[in-house]
C-alpha cells in the first residue's frame, strides 16, 4: 500500500534528507507514543513525541522527547530563555499547528517556532517522529531531524522519579 506524502515528508525531501516511512495501526482510545513504539516494534527511546508549549517571554515553542519520557518544564524554560513554560491545551493543537493529537510532527506546522529536542536523541542511530498523521512515522538520523527543524538539543526531560506530562 502506497502512503500519500505529508507536508512533513515533502519538507524532508526538499531539504535532501533521507527518511523511511513506517505505518502502524493506531487505537484512537490510546494514542500514546509508547503504544505507537510497540506497534512499530521500536524501542521507546527511539520514538519521539512532539509537544507544543507556550513560554512567558518567547511565545509558542516546540519540544521533542522520547515517548516514555516527561518534559521538565523548568528545564525547557531555561533552555528556551523563558521564566515559565506551560504545555498548550490539546484543544489548541489543531488550530495552532494543523496537526491532531497523536499525529503532531515537528515538521510542517502552520508556523515555524523554536524547537528543542532532548539531548538523548544524539545517542540514537535513528529516531522516529510523526509524519503528520496518526499511524504514520518517519525514521531518520537524529542529526538530520535536528537540522530539518533547526532544533536546539539539550536536557529537557525530567529525571527518573519525577512526575509530569504523558
Amino acid at each position: 500500500m502506497k502512503t500519500a506524502k505529508t507536508n512533513a515528508m515533502r519538507l524532508l525531501e526538499r531539504a535532501g534528507i533521507s527518511y523511511e516511512v513506517r505505518t502502524y495501526d493506531y487505537d484512537p482510545e490510546d494514542l500514546s507514543g509508547v503504544k505507537a513504539a510497540a506497534s512499530l516494534g521500536l524501542p521507546v527511546g527511539q520514538v519521539y513525541k512532539t509537544l507544543v508549549a507556550h513560554g512567558d517571554r518567547t511565545g509558542h515553542l516546540v519540544c521533542c522527547l522520547a515517548v516514555h519520557q516527561s518534559v521538565d518544564l523548568k528545564k525547557l524554560a531555561q533552555i528556551s530563555g523563558n521564566k515559565r513554560v506551560e504545555l498548550i491545551h490539546v484543544n489548541e493543537l489543531l488550530p495552532l499547528t494543523g496537526y491532531m493529537r497523536g499525529g503532531c510532527s515537528p515538521l510542517g506546522m502552520k508556523k515555524k517556532w523554536p524547537t528543542y529536542i532532548d539531548v538523548a536523541v544524539l545517542s540514537q542511530d535513528q529516531v522516529a517522529v510523526s509524519a503528520g498523521q496518526r499511524g504514520l512515522q518517519m525514521l531518520m538520523k537524529p542529526q538530520d531531524l535536528i537540522r530539518a527543524v533547526q532544533a536546539t538539543a539539550g536536557p529537557i526531560c525530567q529525571d527518573a522519579g519525577e512526575s509530569g506530562d504523558t
